[in-house]
């Protein structure tokens, strides 16, 4: 199983969720658990090889890295922790993680908030996958991913968001790196999928203005879903809930508690 952290208000108190991004961990959300954790029983989730679980890695780990699986690991905590429904918060590549449960359990989730979201790879980004492909094998996977983090977060005002991502994913191994970087292979099909069919579920997109590479798909399919709500940080980049915190927190407060 993950591993994961738990902050217990009560036991009538509802639960929100957080799902962090490929090459993070649960300690993206450091600037987010005390706020949260005030109206809300609070899981922090590592997802598999990533913070604390990949010192959880069994046998079960090692099968082939689907979009599917890493949603069931996700699921298997909120079983074992016999959480019948959850707000959802993800950063990133969560965000697809979160989509995906809405597929396929919904009653699972009360709203989701979908930061940094990723809802389509455009041309450019689809090209840069393709290069990570064709070099994962003969170049050290971090220096990849200094590069992906720096294509993605480019300003000096991103300084602080591509420096903990690094720092995160040095904690990563060379192997557990390859296997998520296949998953590129599936998400194109997949995100097509969400853009194309509306889960009818109410939905947050906290996006900042610099996102370039994934706003745009975010700003056409708002406008064409229903339950959805788009907020847009000004001189801000992809990951939103680290570089503007206290705004972060406090519209997904307010969504969260209305």
């Amino acid at each position: 199983m993950l591993n994961y952290n738990t902050y217990i208000k009560s036991n009538n108190t509802p639960w929100v969720t957080f799902v962090h991004g490929a090459g993070g961990s649960s300690t993206i959300w450091y600037k987010q658990i005390k706020d949260f954790k005030k109206h809300f029983n609070v899981l922090l989730i590592d997802l598999r090889g990533h913070g604390r679980s990949k010192f959880h890695l069994t046998e079960a780990f090692k099968e082939k890295y689907t979009f599917e699986v890493i949603t069931d690991d996700i699921l298997e905590v909120l079983d074992h922790l016999k959480i019948q429904k959850s707000h959802f918060v993800g950063i990133s590549l969560g965000t697809i993680l979160i989509r995906n449960i809405a597929e396929k359990q919904p009653h699972r989730i009360d709203k989701m908030v979908l930061g940094g979201a990723v809802m389509k790879l455009n041309f450019r980004s689809q090209f840069l996958m393709k290069m990570g492909v064709l070099l994962k094998s003969v170049v050290p996977y971090i220096w990849l991913y200094k590069f992906f983090a720096f294509v993605i977060m480019p300003n000096k005002n991103h300084k602080e968001s591509r420096n903990l991502f690094v720092k995160e994913a040095k904690k990563l191994y060379q192997k557990e790196f390859i296997r998520w970087f296949k998953l590129t292979s599936e998400v194109n099909p997949l995100l097509k999928w969400f853009r194309t069919v509306d889960v009818n579920l109410p939905t947050f997109y906290v996006m900042g203005e610099e996102d370039y590479l994934f706003l745009p798909a975010v700003k056409k399919m708002v406008a064409q879903h229903k339950q959805t709500k788009l907020e847009v940080f000004q001189e801000t980049g992809h990951v939103v809930n680290i570089e503007r915190p206290e705004k972060f927190n406090q519209v997904v407060l307010a969504y969260l508690t209305t």
